[in-house]
């Protein structure tokens, strides 16, 4: 019997991977883990992941039709050192969709989210110059990852190269600025899953949203000292991709040219 094919969306958190979900889940061919909130989260963990691919399915996807591509949106998982492997050893060749943000309105966006939930109580400036002195204490029993790495969590270089070395030519990173600049890219996303690419799907609200929470401007020093905590990953990021960020000026090049997002 064969298997169906799975796919994984791995984040990151508060970069529209949620209406990335609907715009996949909106696909006649594909069916997206259920429920979707709270997130499955399997492959945090070797206990849930050891149950292997059957319970998974079982589990998760008791409503898909023969045929369809199953997916899964897990932000967490890009943080997780072991989840590649679980991937691998629960689900064999499984497609990955890694989708980034500008990781400054990604920290930003991520402080609304925890001052909304009730995590946080420091003003954006407060928490994010904090931030800038090292890893914030949380409570582990509370949220399943820290709701205050809102520097950490955007260093995605490092992260994607574990999924890029475990599942080669299946890895697919996209930008939520190139998506919402030219909503059509969803139409190249179906085709990396295997599906019919020219669905579209019906409009579906904003691509984040960020909670009503007001955020003040940061004030010039601090955006500065922010950005400039990103730009070393953010080099390393375009470099291991091969093509400029949406976030950063292009780097002159002599005679070389840029591939997309793969």
């Amino acid at each position: 019997m064969t298997q169906p094919q799975h796919f994984l969306v791995i984040g990151a958190q508060r970069s529209g991977t949620t209406y990335l979900h609907d715009q996949l889940d909106a696909h006649p061919g594909i069916a997206m883990a259920r429920p979707g909130r709270p997130e499955p989260k399997v492959f945090l963990s070797d206990e849930a992941a050891g149950r292997g691919g059957e319970w998974y399915r079982r589990t998760y996807f008791g409503h898909a039709a023969d045929g369809d591509v199953l997916g899964e949106k897990s932000t967490s998982y890009i943080e997780s050192a072991g989840a590649p492997a679980r991937v691998r050893a629960a689900l064999g060749d499984t497609r990955i969709v890694a989708q980034l943000r500008d990781p400054v309105s990604r920290a930003v966006s991520n402080w609304k989210f925890s001052r909304s939930s009730g995590l946080e109580e420091r003003s954006l400036s407060e928490a994010l110059a904090q931030n800038l002195e090292g890893p914030l204490d949380w409570d582990p029993e509370q949220t399943s990852v820290s709701p205050y790495a809102y520097l950490e969590r955007g260093r995605c270089a490092a992260q994607l190269e574990a999924w890029l070395a475990e599942f080669p030519g299946l890895v697919r990173v996209q930008f939520l600025e190139d998506l919402v600049a030219e909503p059509d890219q969803i139409g190249d996303l179906y085709a990396f899953l295997g599906v019919d690419d020219g669905f579209r799907p019906a409009e579906l609200g904003e691509p984040v949203h960020e909670s009503g929470v007001p955020a003040e401007e940061l004030d010039d020093d601090l955006r500065a000292r922010v950005r400039a905590y990103f730009d070393d990953d953010d080099q390393e990021l375009a470099s291991l991709l091969g093509r400029d960020l949406p976030w950063r000026a292009p780097v002159p090049t002599t005679g070389q040219t840029t591939e997309g997002s793969r």
